[in-house]
């Protein structure tokens, strides 16, 4: 029974501090700017301050996401105590998506320990569930902001550079150029290169990106890289891309002049084939994959294969000749010969080396 009336009174007495030293709370809400371009980048903070350290509260504020007129992304989430007192902030950094007028009209839900929740946990009851709250829904300050159109979908201050080797270059040798644009700036607005060259077999890489998201927005590069196969000369047309510059407020242009490229005698079987310290021959890395379904005819004409006492149809000589490969370089060779397109997905797999067991790249070359 004391033991009871214990517990009770100890119930009470966090209930009383609950009532009469219960936290209390200011919402305040600020962004850097109340003026600015479409898809510039726009800074938000909403910090919540208690009048102490808040232990029976927790806050929902999840306002990241696309919205109809805007996109608000994550920046920081962050909860400190500063002189006893808890102090939850939230960062985003905003891009519009229109012009006009946005009015950025959010809630917080407010989510407080309610007493028969102490009580269950203090006392023990059966009867209720651990972890109930009290929701109260706190609407934040209105920010507005005028959004002003630039006629540009990629917005920033930005530089560009090309990455490219002498443009001199052997008949079916690849000549590799790669596109880099650092900056600050709405990166996922710059759109893929393409080329068009007549005779000329182009492999466009995937757009590879690099950013860091700031109070500033975001920061890194994007970059893609290219590779022109021929067998005579061509030009690579200029580079242009359009977008809005957000220090000179004007429509720039990041411009590469177009490139000729010189193609000179063709390659033999020796230069694409390098020798391997067993004696076998090993596939070079640096025409990998560019190459193959290029000169899958150009080597299907100039490899001699030596006449086999035991004749097979052409299924089992694929066979056999898979069995006896010694490494995935050659396995690779010979799968461009016989069908570089049926077996892309292995050449590729290889290549990037997500397949690495011989064995394994041997059994799925014989299932396809």
């Amino acid at each position: 029974m004391k033991k009871n009336l214990g517990r009770a009174v100890l119930a009470m007495l966090i209930f009383l501090h609950v009532e009469i030293f219960a936290s209390t709370y200011t919402w305040s809400a600020v962004s850097n700017k109340t003026t600015a371009y479409v898809n510039e980048p726009i800074y938000l903070k909403y910090v919540c301050e208690f009048s102490d350290s808040a232990e029976f509260f927790t806050i929902d504020f999840n306002i990241a996401g696309e919205h109809e007129k805007y996109l608000l992304k994550n920046l920081r989430e962050s909860e400190n105590i500063v002189g006893g007192k808890k102090i939850s902030s939230y960062e985003f950094v905003l891009f519009a998506k229109e012009a006009g007028k946005i009015e950025l009209d959010f809630d917080a839900i407010m989510k407080q320990t309610n007493k028969e929740s102490v009580e269950n946990m203090v006392i023990g009851r059966d009867n209720m569930k651990i972890g109930e709250f009290v929701k109260k829904i706190i609407k934040q300050e209105v920010l507005t902001l005028d959004i002003k159109e630039t006629n540009s979908t990629i917005v920033g201050e930005l530089g560009v550079e090309i990455k490219k080797n002498e443009p001199r270059v052997k008949a079916y040798e690849p000549y590799h150029m790669q596109v880099v644009i650092k900056g600050s700036a709405n990166f996922e607005a710059i759109k893929p290169i393409a080329f068009k060259i007549d005779d000329v077999k182009i492999f466009a890489g995937e757009v590879e990106r690099k950013q860091e998201l700031s109070e500033d927005g975001e920061s890194g590069e994007w970059s893609q890289k290219f590779a022109f196969v021929a067998s005579k000369d061509f030009t690579i047309p200029k580079i242009e891309i359009e977008y809005f510059n957000l220090k000179t407020q004007k429509i720039e242009r990041l411009a590469q002049e177009a490139l000729n490229v010189k193609v000179e005698g063709g390659f033999s079987k020796e230069e694409l084939l390098d020798k391997a310290d067993n004696g076998g021959f090993k596939f070079n890395y640096s025409y990998l994959y560019y190459i193959l379904t290029f000169v899958a005819g150009f080597l299907a004409a100039k490899i001699k294969i030596k006449k086999r006492v035991i004749k097979l149809n052409a299924e089992e000589e694929f066979r056999k000749k898979i069995d006896e490969i010694k490494s995935l370089d050659e396995l690779m060779v010979l799968l461009a010969l016989r069908d570089s397109k049926k077996y892309e997905q292995i050449i590729l797999d290889i290549e990037r080396k997500k397949l690495t067991s011989l064995k394994s790249a041997k059994k799925m070359s014989k299932l396809i």
